[in-house]
């Protein structure tokens, strides 16, 4: 029986990285027939999506497939009838992230945009808005997926389905993908031909690896670690090595993103170092991102260039059309994603949302088991769900104690009265994005609180 065509919405459509979501749907249109796509964004996002949506027409207009792209600023227009959502947004646009990097390094502290003190407040501003989406979805597409990449993906995720009541939400991150693309070629072995298993948060997860005969890779992998071999961090995150003896110890992988936590102090020197000189990573983001809308702007230009692996998420846009492709076809693909827990960690709520290995079928992800951590990662890996828990409640009420408790909570902040001065210059640089702490923010004015470092206040008085 043939099967419905889909319409696909993508929110934050004006995203660089939309040109590679296009060519992952592209190279499915056989398996997933798309009969429409909508790239929706905001006003302060107009010009991006008029360029990159004229450039992914192009690249449809190059296949047989005859796919009609539709820009819009109004994503109820978008969302009626839809029957996947993809979400990659960015409320306050990277100006955001500048400041959620630059106001706790000019305080000596990590600025990093999805663990840290930026990581919080990411999730304060977006929180709000996903959950408005949410409600939109249920009036106007209520059978519809939401396939979320939008950072922090693991607590936005949470937000959809413990708070929005959406069930029908399942969390990307491209990190696992790095992995699983970098380590078989360690053995000269395919990607089906290793049996990998996560468990843990997004952007805090550990894997383990064996061999289709059930030898454990782990260690080996371990050891590959130390030599100069692609191992799958990201190009966002400085490669500083761990330490083999700990890893040696606990027998699993950890995430490219476990470096802010386990190197804390090299990584803060490093971060430090590029704040002083040639800008944090959200600043360099910024000069590669108008690179590629240069590029984008290309009338002949119809294929994702080379250059956007520079943005360091490059494979979530095709994490994003394999997921939605396995849901289409009940092809259940192992993947890994952020869903409801459901006894696979049991060192965690049942009901809380983690980072873990899934078999994606069209009833959704449905998680593998991982069983109990070791002492060390289930120390980590409890505080920092329980962090991620109150950073959720104080996005939705804007209960301003319960924010600093999470910064208190948080292993990347400074704690005692340095956690409370970042996070009240940080409410104040996006007071904006944040109409759930009007109050305090009030208040925090009053009393003459604002940042001192020169780049945040320039944005504030030009920018966003």
């Amino acid at each position: 029986m043939e099967k419905k065509p889909v319409k696909i919405v993508t929110i934050g459509g004006g995203s660089s990285y939309t040109p590679e979501l296009m060519e992952g749907f592209i190279k499915r249109y056989e398996e997933l027939p798309i009969k429409e796509i909508w790239l929706v964004d905001c006003e302060a996002g107009k010009e991006k999506l008029e360029i990159v949506g004229a450039m992914a027409q192009r690249m449809w207009d190059a296949t047989p497939y005859g796919v009609k792209v539709h820009l819009t600023l109004d994503r109820r227009e978008a969302l009626k009838d839809a029957d996947f959502v993809t979400t990659q947004f960015r409320v306050g646009l990277l100006d955001a992230r500048i400041k959620d990097e630059r106001i706790p390094f000019s305080h000596g502290m990590l600025g990093q945009e999805t663990n840290g003190a930026g990581g919080m407040f990411k999730a304060f501003r977006t929180i709000p808005v996903i959950l408005g989406i949410v409600e939109d979805m249920k009036e106007l597409c209520p059978n519809a997926w939401l396939i979320n990449f939008t950072n922090p993906s693991g607590m936005i995720t949470e937000a959809v389905i413990k708070h929005g009541g959406w069930k029908k939400c399942i969390g990307l991150c491209n990190v696992p993908v790095g992995a699983l693309l970098s380590e078989p070629p360690m053995f000269g072995l395919t990607e089906r031909e290793c049996i990998h298993q996560f468990a843990g948060l997004n952007h805090f997860h550990w894997h383990k690896v064996t061999d289709a005969q059930g030898n454990d890779l782990t260690d080996k992998i371990i050891d590959n670690m130390y030599k100069d071999v692609e191992d799958g961090t990201p190009a966002n995150i400085h490669d500083v090595k761990f330490l083999k003896d700990h890893l040696k110890q606990v027998q699993v992988i950890p995430c490219g993103y476990h470096r802010y936590y386990y190197m804390h102090d090299e990584m803060l020197k490093h971060g430090i170092e590029e704040f002083n000189t040639i800008g944090t990573r959200a600043q360099q983001v910024k000069v590669t991102e108008a690179e590629l809308f240069e590029l984008y702007k290309d009338p002949n230009l119809n294929y994702k260039p080379e250059q956007l692996t520079k943005r360091g998420g490059t494979h979530y846009s095709d994490a994003a059309c394999e997921c939605i492709n396995s849901i289409y076809n009940d092809k259940r693909t192992h993947m890994v994603v952020s869903t409801q827990n459901n006894g696979a960690i049991t060192d965690l709520p049942y009901d809380c949302i983690v980072e873990v290995s899934a078999i994606i079928s069209g009833k959704g992800a449905m998680p593998l088991t991982w069983g109990k951590f070791n002492p060390s990662e289930r120390g980590w890996v409890q505080i920092m769900k329980a962090m991620e828990e109150c950073v959720i409640e104080a996005a939705i009420t804007g209960n301003y104690g319960l924010a600093l408790a999470a910064f208190e909570m948080n292993p990347q902040v400074e704690h005692g009265a340095i956690a409370k001065t970042v996070l009240d210059e940080l409410l104040v640089a996006h007071e904006k994005y944040l109409p759930q702490f009007a109050d305090k923010i009030a208040e925090l004015k009053a009393a003459g609180v604002a940042s001192k470092d020169p780049v945040v206040m320039d944005l504030m008085v030009n920018g966003h």
